[in-house]
């Protein structure tokens, strides 16, 4: 059943940081970019890298592994090696709990 779920508390991602959480068996990356919440596929379509471990510039991340670089924003991929983007998911806050829809 598709609805919003709570992921983390604001305070738990740092403006311009990542956090990787997991939602029905998901592994989805939480971006924080200057108190705006984002959400994509945590997993790079490259090799597999954690992209909520990668360095976020403005907004797009980059995979730790490999360098292939991603739009926070929408999930696609905005330099190689990585073949193609990742999924998005909504993103909302209600008080101080982040949900994202799934």
């Amino acid at each position: 059943m598709a609805g919003f779920v709570k992921v983390a508390k604001t305070n738990e991602v740092a403006p311009g940081q990542g956090k990787m959480v997991e939602v029905s068996g998901k592994k989805i990356a939480l971006f924080n970019m200057e108190g705006t919440f984002y959400a994509i596929d945590d997993t790079c379509t490259h090799r597999g890298g954690p992209l909520s471990e990668g360095v976020l510039e403005g907004k797009q991340v980059s995979c730790p592994w490999h360098g292939a670089i991603y739009d926070v924003t929408t999930g696609e991929v905005s330099g190689p090696p990585a073949p193609k983007g990742v999924a998005r998911y909504n993103v909302r806050v209600e008080g101080d709990n982040v949900e994202v829809e799934i």
